[in-house]
């Protein structure tokens, strides 16, 4: 457990996601989400560390202590989610920080935001390896296939008990403002360590984040700050040219 606690810590640090000064309090955070009372730092120093293998070892360590109730595979998902928002700025500071690269150029701007959305591990680059992708020749022209892996599969006791919980109604669907922050449940992920970036779109405030499964290359996605239904009328062209005006670089559909 000290081992992994440190790695982990020392992964934030390599990927500026907390500072030195930070170490403690972070470690003591750590301790406190896996139910440890006690620590003591290895003096070894680590590199290349691998997220998934030391998230895994620390949520073993969790299922032993009693914080992690139950040890399946949606469970885990949750946690280790509940984990890694400790090292995760609040919204204002990664906007903050957007608008201000933004200044510079977009691009720029997306480039820091989708590593960081890997980094915090919202989108978890151990399992878009696993994706499967390849090209067929057709009689309409080269076909992309893929075989997306990295959108985890439903443990067959968290269905049976996803049906029995109560029906909630918050977020409304995961793709609203609200999910920012949400410790989810059985039947809705966890988004504690997710953040979005607000933009105004045909005068309405949007919000701006990217997908966690990527299906394309740097697939984001942008939804209205309402919970209302898609709707193809004269406004759905404004928004999508103020989208590309937005984000030159980018294309949106």
């Amino acid at each position: 457990m000290n081992e992994s606690v440190k790695k982990l810590i020392t992964y934030a640090l390599e990927h500026s996601l907390i500072k030195e000064s930070d170490r403690v309090f972070m470690t003591n955070r750590i301790l406190e989400v896996i139910g440890a009372d006690s620590y003591e730092e290895p003096e070894e120093e680590y590199g290349e560390i691998n997220l998934e293998e030391v998230l895994s070892s620390l949520m073993d360590y969790a299922a032993e202590s009693g914080a992690l109730k139950e040890n399946d595979a949606t469970h885990r998902d949750l946690f280790d989610t509940k984990i890694m928002s400790v090292l995760v700025q609040r919204p204002s500071e990664i906007i903050e920080k957007f608008n201000s690269l933004y200044e510079q150029s977009p691009e720029k701007a997306t480039d820091f935001y989708y590593k960081f959305s890997q980094d915090t591990n919202y989108i978890r680059r151990d399992r878009i390896k696993r994706d499967v992708k390849w090209i067929t020749e057709t009689e309409y022209g080269d076909l992309d296939i893929t075989i997306n892996l990295s959108k985890p599969e439903k443990d067959p006791k968290a269905i049976a008990a996803a049906k029995l919980l109560p029906q909630s109604g918050y977020p409304k669907c995961q793709l609203c403002r609200e999910n920012e922050g949400y410790a989810g449940r059985i039947n809705h992920p966890a988004r504690q360590n997710h953040r979005i970036i607000p933009v105004t779109i045909d005068g309405s405030p949007w919000g701006f984040q990217y997908s966690p499964y990527v299906y394309y290359n740097e697939h984001c996605i942008v939804f209205n700050s309402k919970h209302v239904p898609m709707k193809i009328d004269e406004s759905a062209f404004r928004k999508l040219f103020d989208f590309v005006k937005l984000f030159p670089h980018y294309y949106v559909g």
